[in-house]
Order: C-alpha cells, then sequence, then structure tokens
C-alpha cells in the first residue's frame, strides 16, 4: 500500500476510535515514513524539522486564547448572552426559539465569512465571538454540529468563491499561479475571470451540504448541561460558583462596567487593525491583551494567571497544529504522493470521468494529512496539470479538479484549523468532541459534495 494512503489512514482510524488527534498524526507519520523507505532516524528528522512550521499557528491560537480570557472580564460574554435572553423573552414558545436560532446561526455565518473576505481575521473571532454564546445554544438546544457546519462553511467557502481577502491569495496568487506554472510548457494557460467561475460549481456543492446539515442532519434539539466555560476567573471556585458562573442572569447587567465594555470593544478593534496591518494574529492578541490590562479590565498581578488559563485553553489546538506540520514534512519527504498520483493513473487508460474522479480521491487522501489547501496546491498543481492536459480536461475543468482537491483538506481534516478552529470555541466547556462533533459532520456533508460537484464541474465545464 501507497505510505499516504497507510499514514492517512493510520491517523483517521486512531482519530475515530477517540485516540488523541496529536498521537494519531504523529504515530500516522511513523508509520507513512518507514513505510514510505524512510529509516526511523530520518522519519524523527523530517517530522522534527516539519513542526516549526506549525509553531507559529499554534502560538497565535495560544494568544488568542488569552485575549478571549480577557475579553471574558470585562462583562462582554454576558452582555452578549442577556441581550439575547430578552430577544427569545421568558415564553420561550417554539416560535421565538426558532427565530432565535435562525438569527444566531445566520450571524455567525455572516461573521465567519466576513473573517474570510471583508475582514480578513480567518478564525481570530472563534474564541472571542463562540464562547459566549454557549449558554444561549444550550437553552435553545441547538446542536453544536450545526453551529460547527456553519462556521466551517464560512471559513472555507468564501475563498474558494470570492478573490477577495483570503480569497485574493488563494485563487489569484496560488490556485492560478500554480496551475499556470505548471501548465506554461504544455500551452495551458488560466485568466483570472475563470478561476471563480470554475470554483462555483464545487462551492455550490458546499452550499447544499449546508442546508442538509442545518434543516435534516441536526435540526432536532440537542440538550447540553450548563457547565463554566474553560476561560474567565482563574482563581478556585467552588461547584456551585462554576455551575453559576456558566449561566448567564439578566439581573446582573448592572454589575457590568461601562469602561470595561469600552476598553473591550477598543481592544477588539485595535487587536484587528493590529492584524490586518502587521499579518501578525500573534501581535494583535498581545497589543488587545495589553489594552485590556491598561484599561483596567484586571489587575496587573492576574495577568500571568489570565494569560496561562487562555494557553491552557487553546493547548490541544496548537499541539494539533504542530504535529499536523510535522506529519504533512514526514509526506513529503518520503516522495511518496507523486508516486500514489503515477499509480492511480497507470490503471485508469482513458476514461475521463474515471480519471476526474481519482483525482479527486487521491487528492482527498493527500489533503486529509496536509490539513490546508494552500499548503496543498503547490504539491497537486505540478502533477495534476499535465494528467489534465493528457486527459483533455478544458482550462476551467482543470482549475475546478485543482482547486476542488486542494479544499479537501480544509474542508474535512481533523489537522485543519477549519475544523479545530471551530471545535476551540464550541469545546471550551468541555462538551464537543473535536472528531465526532466538528471532523465527521464537516466531512459529511462538505467533502461528499465537493467530490460530486468537483466531478460533475470537470465534465461539464
Amino acid at each position: 500500500m501507497n505510505a499516504v494512503i497507510l499514514a492517512v489512514l493510520v491517523m483517521v482510524g486512531l482519530s475515530l476510535a477517540r485516540v488523541s488527534v496529536v498521537f494519531a498524526l504523529i504515530v500516522g507519520a511513523l508509520v507513512g515514513g518507514l513505510a514510505g523507505g524512510l529509516s526511523l532516524a530520518d522519519t524523527i528528522a523530517a517530522f522534527n524539522d516539519g513542526v516549526g512550521g506549525g509553531a507559529k499557528v499554534a502560538l497565535a491560537y495560544a494568544t488568542l486564547g488569552a485575549f478571549a480570557v480577557a475579553i471574558s472580564r470585562a462583562g462582554l460574554p454576558e452582555l452578549l448572552a442577556q441581550r439575547l435572553i430578552r430577544l427569545l423573552g421568558q415564553e420561550a414558545t417554539e416560535r421565538r426559539q426558532a427565530m432565535v436560532k435562525a438569527l444566531l446561526l445566520s450571524s455567525v455565518l455572516l461573521v465567519a465569512i466576513s473573517s474570510q473576505n471583508l475582514i480578513p481575521v480567518h478564525i481570530a473571532f472563534i474564541p472571542i465571538l463562540i464562547p459566549p454564546l454557549l449558554a444561549m445554544m444550550n437553552r435553545l438546544r441547538l446542536d453544536r454540529r450545526a453551529v460547527a457546519c456553519v462556521l466551517t462553511f464560512g471559513l472555507t467557502a468564501p475563498y474558494m468563491l470570492l478573490p477577495v481577502g483570503f480569497g485574493a491569495i488563494f485563487l489569484n496568487d496560488i490556485l492560478l499561479a500554480n496551475i499556470n506554472e505548471a501548465g506554461r510548457a504544455l500551452g495551458l494557460e488560466v485568466s483570472r475571470g475563470m478561476v471563480p467561475l470554475a470554483m462555483g460549481i464545487p462551492v455550490a456543492g458546499m452550499a447544499v451540504g449546508l442546508l442538509v446539515a442545518l434543516l435534516f442532519s441536526y435540526r432536532r434539539p440537542r440538550d447540553y448541561p450548563q457547565r463554566a466555560l474553560a476561560v474567565g476567573d482563574p482563581q478556585p471556585t467552588t461547584q456551585q460558583q462554576r455551575a453559576a458562573r456558566a449561566t448567564p442572569d439578566p439581573d446582573r447587567e448592572a454589575a457590568i462596567r461601562p469602561l470595561g465594555l469600552a476598553m473591550s470593544v477598543v481592544a477588539i478593534v485595535a487587536a484587528l487593525g493590529i492584524q490586518l496591518y502587521s499579518g501578525s494574529m500573534i501581535l494583535g492578541g498581545l497589543v488587545g491583551f495589553g489594552l485590556l490590562s491598561l484599561g483596567g479590565v484586571f489587575k496587573w498581578r492576574e495577568a500571568d494567571d489570565l494569560f496561562t488559563s487562555g494557553m491552557r485553553m487553546m493547548a490541544l489546538i496548537g499541539f494539533i497544529m504542530i504535529a499536523a506540520a510535522g506529519f504533512a514534512a514526514v509526506m513529503k519527504a518520503t516522495g511518496e504522493i507523486d508516486t500514489l498520483v503515477q499509480q492511480a493513473f497507470a490503471v485508469i487508460g482513458d476514461n475521463r470521468g474515471l480519471a476526474a474522479l481519482v483525482m479527486l480521491l487521491v487528492g482527498l487522501f493527500i489533503t486529509l494529512g496536509i490539513g490546508s489547501s494552500f499548503s496543498t496546491i503547490p504539491i497537486i498543481a505540478a502533477i495534476y496539470v499535465p494528467l489534465a492536459v493528457q486527459f483533455g480536461f478544458s482550462e476551467l475543468a482543470t482549475v475546478a479538479l485543482v482547486g476542488t482537491a486542494a479544499a479537501l483538506g480544509d474542508a474535512g481534516s481533523p489537522a485543519s484549523d477549519s475544523t479545530l478552529g471551530p471545535t476551540s470555541g464550541l469545546n471550551v466547556d468541555r462538551q464537543h468532541d473535536h472528531i465526532w462533533d466538528s471532523v465527521v459532520p464537516t466531512f459529511i456533508h462538505y467533502n461528499i459534495p465537493l467530490i460530486l460537484f468537483g466531478w460533475l464541474a470537470a465534465l461539464w465545464l
């Protein structure tokens, strides 16, 4: 068996068995490296060389976690919860609950979409926005798997379709550039206008998957007990105090300090502005944390405890990103990615429909391990473009095949920040499993439609 397929199967199998994703990635990398002909020492060396690539993202997650903890001390989470409770009303009729659910999911979707194109902050908003809303979601009996699907759609579909913000990087700087570079010697040239047009059909498949998730799969109510969030006051509390803190109380609004709320708004705007200016989530989170301290939201002697609490909240997500970078480095070092593609196409013949399907399925295995479409395109474009020309696919079909094959990693990989981000916000009270509540739902509702609609696009365009 090809080393890449074996490594991904081991990683996914262990993850589905509820083994730690970090452990699953490490074991998968070791198995893939040894099966790919690397020695144990070379496999470990490749893994160690790769983990540095995930350190930046892991530190960014930790900093954002600390910023989210500091925001929670200002009373902004309680204010958001109180406003939703008032909107829901005391009667909480079924019609009003449905209205509030629709408003909540629509708002989360719009913010997620904006985070990719309008205000390109990616996942930075999730630790700040989602935890304060969990108590309200519990009261609405809203299935968090639906929220995870909404967030993942908003984090992936916009950059696949709209050439603005991260979409400009993905569509123009990465997808278009790599396809034209690989196709230059073959006479293949793609214009900028072709790329969004070609990706429109796969994105339509994701939209269908989102509707299925919201209207059918996760429409039924799901009960979650009210628990204290893993953010907020780092000081020890009793079980009764933690339970009370987990449930918003409308009568406490008078205790919320206007200055603290004002500083929260200033800190959030400053953090986003610094991130957009510098391109660093780490620097943005640190600036926001510092402004909240200077504004008196928390005492300076509490800063270390608050920062540690935020880092603890994001520790698992960060380690997964680090391990995923090492896994990807081992897969590249084996040289088995190119072998996988060549072996797959050696038995196809001249069947264009089967060729398109195999390209997408092979891309799925490659990107499940790497977990990032941005990192995958340079690898698969160099292999897929000559094959697409050989099988007679048009320029639009070639774009759809390469873009869809790369996006499969972001939409449903255990190591993708598009699934890790939603988990980081929905699991702060330890009631949302990363694999079964984020990865499996997004894989079913997005990866399957992406393969189907990507295949149709390749044959139709």
